[in-house]
């Protein structure tokens, strides 16, 4: 029925509540409890004993300036700047959980799809004269694939397809009941191939084939299945020598897999929380950091839409399949079966020696993620691999400021030129 003048109009619906950083409990108590261990700190210092990481020769500066302050004056500075700190984290928290960004892109079309993994199109109409590069894009299977995609502002993928390049994204999407069996095989051979078919199916040139992060393992690993198909493959961050820069981090990575084991039987996958808590222990302080930060911001800048809109993709990741996460931590990071040779898909060995194919290797120099030594260990084993180290970290290598002069056109250079050679 419709009303009269006096019918009011439905109210706009609120969009939803964000969760993050997540995982909350895990950021608040490390905050807290960093924040008030200053006092303990504090306490150990006086005897001379301060908690102190390297020599402890180079703490008696340290030592001699407490001696000679005023106990109840420090301790009360002690406190004030603790709060000040903590206040600070939660004002960044709380600004970011209520600024009024929201990514609001179109999606592309989406051009085959099994289970809940789809392949978006984000190609461009053929200008007369000119056929776009066909591009397969793999991300990692653990954060959505729209960091490729973050804004208007920064979208590797939609740039791209201004530079006559037709890339083409998997989005794996949340596991449902059939993906929660999968095994990394089942991802590679299975998926990642059909979806390569479907873009075989339509004709044109052979495609390149782009991994980041984890996506470039998985996309090797397609590479070396179906050389014949490609024209070329690059590996933007992709790990390889899990011990390569701190084996111990990795083997204690890998520790942490019994624990996650009742959870993972019962789910039959990792809880994107559980994956949050692993990345949150290779640097502990970072969120607080960020947060503390994004509070001084004027929330109207560009610099704090650019901050939320990152946040928002770190807060959309997806568990990952029970079989996947046993292979990634027990295996890669446990065993480091991938540089070892001993990594298998479908029961056959990955090894990057037997590629015969056009590779560019993307090692961001500042990346915390993968470090350098990790990528680069891949670049070697890749018979003639070109490189390409920018000054960037692992996230920066797809949104930083600099990306698009540093990363973006050196890539889509090489991608050129390997589409010219092999036309």
């Amino acid at each position: 029925m419709t009303g009269g003048s006096g019918d009011k109009a439905p109210a706009a619906k609120a969009p939803p509540a964000r969760q993050g950083p997540r995982p909350m409990a895990l950021h608040l108590a490390t905050a807290i409890s960093t924040l008030t261990s200053s006092h303990g700190a504090l306490a150990l210092s006086k005897q001379g004993s301060p908690p102190w990481r390297g020599p402890l020769e180079d703490a008696k500066p340290l030592l001699a300036a407490l001696e000679s302050a005023n106990p109840e004056a420090l301790e009360r500075a002690v406190a004030r700047e603790s709060g000040r700190r903590l206040n600070a984290f939660l004002a960044g928290v709380e600004a970011y959980r209520k600024h009024p960004y929201r990514r609001a892109l179109p999606e592309p079309p989406c051009i085959w799809q099994d289970g809940s993994t789809r392949l978006l199109d984000y190609g461009r109409p053929a200008k007369r004269g000119k056929v776009p590069i066909p591009l397969l894009v793999v991300p990692s299977l653990i954060n959505r694939f729209w960091v490729l995609d973050l804004s208007e502002r920064a979208s590797f993928l939609r740039w791209l397809a201004e530079h006559g390049v037709s890339p083409c994204v998997i989005d794996w999407g949340a596991p449902g009941a059939l993906e929660r069996g999968f095994s990394l095989s089942d991802y590679i051979a299975g998926r990642l191939e059909a979806a390569l078919g479907a873009l075989l199916e339509r004709g044109g040139p052979p495609p390149l084939l782009l991994g980041y992060c984890m996506g470039g393992d998985l996309a090797l690993a397609l590479a070396q299945r179906r050389q014949r198909d490609l024209a070329g493959l690059v590996l933007m961050a992709t790990p390889w020598d899990f011990h390569a820069a701190n084996e111990a981090q990795a083997r204690c990575l890998a520790a942490s897999l019994p624990f996650y084991e009742p959870m993972m039987s019962l789910l039959g996958a990792l809880p994107l929380d559980a994956i949050q808590s692993l990345f949150a222990a290779l640097d502990p302080m970072l969120v607080m950091r960020k947060f503390v930060a994004f509070s001084r911001l004027d929330p109207a800048s560009p610099e704090a839409a650019a901050f939320v809109a990152l946040e928002d993709w770190l807060n959309d990741g997806v568990p990952l399949a029970a079989a996947v996460a046993r292979e990634c931590l027990g295996g890669w990071y446990g065993g480091n079966t991938t540089a070892a040779g001993a990594w298998r898909v479908a029961g056959e060995a990955v090894a990057p020696r037997r590629l015969d194919l056009p590779c560019l290797a993307v090692i961001p120099e500042r990346d915390r993620i993968v470090p350098p030594a990790s990528a680069l260990a891949l670049a070697e084993a890749v018979p003639g691999a070109d490189r390409l180290i920018p000054g960037a970290g692992h996230i920066g290598l797809m949104v930083g400021g600099r990306a698009p002069k540093t990363v973006w056109q050196p890539v889509l250079k090489w991608i050129k030129a390997r589409a010219a050679a092999h036309g």
